[in-house]
């Protein structure tokens, strides 16, 4: 097979016109032509950082959208469905992505759980991981949250870290905020890269001792703005990625939509391309073709090097989406894996006796992870602790999944802006128990119940007797449906979200992380608020 088009390489800096000729799936040879070309080929994208089950979809699903996009590549942490089923939930995904083109290259999830602050619904000790970092199709250790557990040198962490470097596999972090002697502490332990860092300060100081950036742009968390001048200023030491993106979003753009923004923003072409592509593969040691003789055929063709319309995506020299045709290739039907234990809840499990004068409420914000913490009087009715809409309080509710009965944690929440009905799901990092905020008792329990009923997915309810909701039977997290119907279903599912009254960016991706322990500050977990800063729990009443 041959393909012409102006050749990007990235290696060489160069722009040319060429002909590749491919055999058995790789390039044996670029030849520079005279014939002037109208179309550039360029190496595929690579998400250097993405959690599969954000996309809701099984990773055959989220293969479709990617390559739509120019993805070629994507390193994944199978860290949420491993909170899940453990294990098992690793192999799934690796089992699973072997049935599409796209190429994916999973981590061992490093912290399951994150904390011991929350129920999951399993634990992955230091001989679990070893065992599957032995593994050929798992090829890193995935972001060590448990930042704590490294700076005090906690010896499952420690060991879990040792078997990694034992057999030369990259370490991943997760370090929101961390500076000073303890981020170096931190790197020290042979931890190479961070995807958490949102501000330029945070970014550089991790960058001069040796870490190197992920410049995340998500559903829920976007660092572009703050931390796009280090591609000039470090171009070898940044990569793209998404961490968390839903379907919708999905739907519109992957990488390359990180792309065209920092070229419209003024960066150099092979610093940006290298941030998308080069610069991953060679971190991860990563089987993806960089346009070079002997690679894989793995590249992208577009209109121009500005808009970064994909007309054609190839993986192992196959085209697998074409801007004519579609997606060229097909998957089969997968069998659910789940667990899910919970029972339905009555209002009266909602109800909290006033206990003190002022209480905490985790303060949300857009477009980010991190959350604030207010000291405020609440509003009483009789003797219990109620929702205030006008001030913008609402209740929160967090309910372990995998343990029958289990009583409701239960807290206050500002920054989601609802007048009426409820939202809940059983997306709810990390161990993605039953996650609900609301106006009211009853409306919180009704969205809780339908999520009982299905065993899993994202419901939401007007309080005026609507109900919507997708099913998720893939662990409560994906499901196994074609990503554009899915994201659809999204879309419809948050615009009546919207309608309730919220303004925030993306608020079910928002909700998702308010259960998230180790990210700053005030979370709700299924046993308690949690204070992320103190790393300890803390009262609901101050």
């Amino acid at each position: 097979m041959e393909i012409k088009g102006k050749i990007v390489d990235v290696v060489k800096k160069e722009i040319y016109n060429g002909l590749i000729k491919i055999e058995n799936g790789r390039i044996i040879d670029i030849i520079k032509i005279d014939e002037e070309q109208n179309r550039y080929i360029i190496p595929g994208f690579i998400d250097s950082h993405v959690h599969i089950e954000s996309s809701m979809l099984i990773p055959t699903r989220f293969a479709g959208l990617s390559v739509k996009n120019g993805t070629v590549g994507v390193v994944c942490d199978p860290h949420e469905i491993a909170n899940v089923l453990g294990e098992q939930g690793v192999i799934f995904m690796v089992e699973n992505s072997k049935k599409s083109p796209l190429k994916f290259f999973f981590g061992v999830p490093s912290c399951v759980p994150a904390t011991s602050f929350e129920t999951s619904g399993a634990v992955m000790d230091s001989n679990v991981v070893g065992k599957l970092l032995a593994r050929d199709d798992l090829f890193f250790l995935a972001e060590m949250m448990n930042y704590p557990g490294v700076i005090f040198e906690d010896p499952d962490v420690m060991a879990k870290l040792d078997a990694a470097k034992k057999i030369n596999k990259p370490i991943d972090g997760h370090a929101p905020g961390l500076r000073g002697e303890e981020l170096k502490k931190y790197i020290q332990a042979g931890i190479t890269t961070d995807h958490e860092a949102y501000t330029l300060e945070e970014a550089e100081e991790k960058i001069k001792l040796g870490m190197k950036i992920l410049i995340r742009e998500g559903s829920a968390a976007k660092n572009f703005d703050a931390l796009h001048p280090l591609i000039a200023k470090y171009p070898e030491m940044v990569m793209f990625c998404t961490d968390d993106s839903h379907p919708d979003d999905l739907v519109k753009g992957h990488i390359n939509r990180i792309v065209k923004k920092a070229i419209e923003q003024g960066h150099d072409l092979f610093n940006v391309l290298s941030a998308a592509s080069l610069n991953p593969k060679l971190h991860y040691n990563l089987n993806v073709g960089l346009l070079q003789p002997g690679d894989s055929a793995d590249f992208i063709i577009v209109e121009d090097l500005k808009g970064f319309e994909i007309l054609e995506t190839y993986i192992n020299g196959l085209l697998v989406y074409s801007q004519k045709h579609g997606i060229n290739f097909k998957v089969n039907q997968e069998s659910p894996v789940n667990k899910f234990e919970a029972k339905q809840i009555n209002q009266e499990d909602l109800k909290i006796k006033r206990k003190g004068q002022k209480i905490r409420v985790i303060k949300a914000m857009d477009k980010q992870l991190i959350t604030g913490e207010e000291i405020v009087e609440p509003r009483v009715a009789g003797e219990y602790i109620v929702p205030d809409t006008k001030r913008d309080i609402l209740k929160i509710v967090v309910v372990n999944r995998y343990t029958p009965n289990a009583k409701p944690a239960i807290g206050f929440i500002s920054g989601f802006g609802l007048k009426r009905g409820a939202i809940a799901a059983t997306i709810a990092h990390d161990s993605h128990n039953i996650i609900a905020i609301g106006c009211s008792d009853t409306e919180i329990t009704d969205a809780i119940n339908k999520l009982v009923e299905i065993k899993g997915g994202i419901v939401a309810n007007n309080g005026m007797g609507e109900m919507r909701y997708i099913k998720l039977n893939f662990a409560g997290l994906m499901a196994d449906i074609d990503g554009e119907k899915l994201a659809g279903e999204y879309a419809e599912l948050k615009k009546f979200v919207k309608d309730l009254g919220t303004d925030l960016n993306s608020p079910l991706m928002t909700m998702s992380f308010m259960a998230l322990p180790v990210i700053p500050k005030l979370k709700m977990t299924d046993k308690g608020l949690f204070d992320s800063e103190k790393f300890k729990k803390v009262d609901l009443f101050v």
